[in-house]
């Protein structure tokens, strides 16, 4: 459809399917943007709009992460023989070990040349159906290691909201799902009608730039500086390789253990020895991609003691072990330069 800037006229014909397919556990903000942008009858600015059907990838009964009953009178069979086929963020255990049923769906569907989307995590979905071999793909920025290791195949890109490459889209997490169905809107119907649901919608037609991305998995470093935390943070940072507790860290601050204690998990979200764990692995983290020491040279200069406990605490908060994180980023470095 050309976009001369004005609303689209209406359309003819049948309306282009859009097939959602639900697993038990689906992120419910992620399900429910793709049933707000396709699902909404939107006849007034295009007619026909889409036909939206969520279409069940398991055995049910089937509700989302929030406790939401799905109820739908289709499946798998559907799924394959929509026009738009996506693959909504989806729950750890589907992440890893996706409904054979479904795989074989995605590439029925793929074959036969339908759009295929996957929002947010629903990328490992498409992954492990072998459709984004030797393509680019993003998702949620929190998975980037994890999913660069599982499945090296893909060339993983870290900071876009999204990436289309054929018939195949993949997103980035959360907000970035809006981007990809308005997206999907504009390359249907054109900019004007994109923008008017946009509109109605109250979020932006169109951002610039990529995900807010952070390449290591781990929060930022805080920044307040409220409540008097500040420096003895930055105190912390600089000491991390010597034995710290709270009792060190409160005498530090001037405060008592259980004062201090609260006012950190006040301030900061966490706990101050949680806290310190994550600032551990992520000195590891720098250490990894821009030195060679040894890891266990790396698990003394971080606090962590001898390479075990560094393999186990970093592990549990990655999801790879330090051996293999060094290999991806140094991997990814060398490419990029």
């Amino acid at each position: 459809m050309e976009d001369d800037g004005s609303l689209a006229r209406p359309a003819t014909g049948r309306p282009h399917i859009v097939a959602v397919a639900v697993v038990d556990g689906a992120a419910t903000f992620e399900l429910a943007v793709p049933c707000e942008v396709f699902g909404t009858d939107r006849s007034d600015i295009v007619n026909p709009w889409y036909d939206l059907r969520l279409c069940a990838a398991e055995a049910g009964p089937l509700c989302t992460s929030a406790g939401l009953v799905l109820n739908t009178p289709y499946g798998l069979d559907d799924l394959a023989e929509a026009d738009t086929v996506v693959v909504a963020a989806c729950p750890r255990r589907v992440q890893l070990n996706p409904p054979p049923g479904l795989l074989e769906a995605l590439r029925t569907a793929h074959a036969r040349g339908r759009r295929i989307v996957s929002l947010c995590s629903g990328a490992y979905v498409l992954a492990a159906s072998g459709l984004l071999n030797g393509r680019r793909a993003t998702t949620h920025w929190m998975n980037a290691v994890d999913f660069a290791h599982r499945f090296p195949r893909v060339t993983y890109d870290p900071s876009s909201l999204y990436i289309e490459d054929g018939a195949i889209l993949t997103s980035a997490g959360t907000g970035a799902v809006i981007d990809t169905c308005l997206h999907l809107v504009r390359h249907d119907h054109g900019s004007a009608v994109a923008n008017e649901v946009a509109r109605r919608m109250v979020v932006p037609p169109h951002r610039e730039g990529g995900q807010t991305q952070y390449a290591k998995p781990l929060p930022p470093r805080t920044k307040r500086r409220d409540e008097g935390l500040g420096p003895v943070l930055d105190w912390a940072r600089e000491r991390l390789h010597e034995p710290l507790t709270v009792a060190r860290l409160a005498r530090e601050a001037h405060l008592s253990e259980r004062t201090f204690a609260r006012r950190f998990r006040d301030t900061l979200g966490t706990t101050p020895l949680q806290w310190i764990l994550q600032e551990r692995v992520r000195l590891a983290q720098d250490l990894l991609e821009t030195t060679d020491d040894p890891v266990e040279s790396v698990a003394r200069r971080t606090g962590f003691g001898n390479a075990a406990n560094l393999r186990r605490h970093f592990g549990r908060l990655t999801t790879v072990s330090p051996q293999t994180y060094r290999h991806i980023f140094r991997q990814r470095s060398a490419t990029a330069s």
